[in-house]
């Protein structure tokens, strides 16, 4: 009896026979998508894109608002001028010195009061609403009463006088070092409620087990801390530092509502970068040479925001 082989149905091309189907699905598909998040598109392009590339193709020129058909092609003499400029880094080292203070003391203060609040059993929202009352109040109108506060006729300087632990009134606002770790003091009183909240949501999230096993061990209060609160709110510090270094850099109203002008003082002993932008676009209205100075301070930013995320992708690893 013969056998007879039936011939093997050939399998068609699927690229050749489904690519048209599904490239036209996918086409409606993202048609939706696209039409949808188009608005934020338009806006990113026009509000983002847009000033950026205008941005640093002024940095070519000297170019000014007063006289906006007078400019001139400098080619990278504003680069080279903002680079080797000793204000720009002495405003980079003010800010610095300022923003080490801020985020030591924010955390610190943050993370305690999380703590303190992770054990309040009654009233805990209410506490959470008073710590929180400074975030949402205006800028101005803290460091308005800060100034007040610790000025020299202040309640501040003089309680410290009677008490016999300042011989005689300071003008921090004129000493060359004094201003940053003063601002950063009253920075940490307003922006503290952010990270209060960030490390109480982080605690909230470690898992009791952890606690009673430790407890059991006989570990103390303290060496649980460092060995089970802290390592666990390792991405809260480490989110925390990210936004305040991009924040801090950026700082400008702190300064300027203190009574400060635009170059920080007759030293410069309060100059941030963007205080000394702010000085260079509307001041000299030398709107290239600003223009360096933002993309400068935002090319340092993007640089410290990269080295963070690779510190916090090693440390966790």
């Amino acid at each position: 009896m013969g056998t007879s082989i039936l011939p093997l149905k050939q399998t068609p091309d699927l690229a050749s026979t489904h690519t048209g189907p599904n490239l036209r699905v996918r086409m409606r598909r993202g048609f939706w998508g696209y039409l949808f998040i188009s608005p934020w598109i338009l806006l990113y392009a026009v509000f983002g894109m847009y000033p950026l590339l205008l941005s640093f193709y002024l940095t070519f020129f000297t170019y000014s608002f007063v006289r906006p058909d007078d400019y001139v092609f400098v080619g990278i003499g504003n680069w080279v001028q903002g680079i080797l400029d000793p204000l720009f880094w002495q405003s980079i080292f003010n800010i610095l010195y300022n923003q080490t203070i801020f985020i030591a003391l924010t955390n610190i203060i943050g993370l305690g009061t999380a703590l303190l609040l992770y054990k309040v059993v009654h009233a805990g929202r209410i506490f959470r609403t008073i710590y929180f009352m400074p975030v949402i109040t205006s800028v101005v109108v803290l460091m308005a009463i800060g100034n007040y506060l610790t000025s020299p006729t202040g309640p501040i300087q003089a309680t410290l006088v009677q008490w016999g632990i300042l011989s005689g009134p300071i003008f921090w606002k004129f000493d060359q070092w004094l201003p940053m770790p003063v601002i950063a003091v009253l920075n940490s009183w307003k922006w503290f409620g952010i990270s209060t909240v960030v490390y109480l949501a982080g605690l909230f999230a470690i898992d009791t087990q952890y606690y009673e096993a430790a407890a059991i061990d006989g570990a103390t209060g303290w060496q649980q801390f460092w060995s089970i609160t802290f390592p666990s709110l390792q991405p809260q510090i480490f989110f925390l530092l990210v936004v305040n270094v991009i924040n801090g850099l950026q700082m400008f109203t702190e300064v300027f509502t203190l009574g400060y002008d635009v170059y920080g003082g007759p030293q410069h002993q309060a100059l941030t970068p963007v205080l000394y932008l702010y000085a260079q676009a509307f001041d000299k209205s030398n709107i290239g040479y600003a223009s360096v100075l933002g993309l400068l301070l935002a090319g340092l930013i993007a640089i410290l925001t990269l080295f963070q995320f690779r510190f916090l992708n090693k440390e966790q690893a």
